[in-house]
């Protein structure tokens, strides 16, 4: 029972140190998507989703042809 008096406030103190550790973490970009902008370079931005009207711009493909 004796030992109660030391594991309770010990255990508090540890939960504090590593919410405070989570919390640096978080802060610092420990967590940020480091490989999402590197797959989106890669993707073609001439990929239109369904149902949107692509955009002719003077270097497509149709339009080489026609200067």
């Amino acid at each position: 029972m004796e030992s109660l008096y030391i594991l309770v406030p010990l255990s508090v103190v540890l939960v504090f140190v590593i919410g405070a550790i989570f919390w640096w973490s978080l802060r610092s970009g420990q967590y940020d998507d480091m490989e999402g902008p590197a797959y989106r370079m890669l993707m073609d931005d001439r990929d239109q989703p369904e149902g949107t009207k692509p955009e002719q711009s003077d270097d497509s493909p149709s339009q080489i042809g026609k200067q």
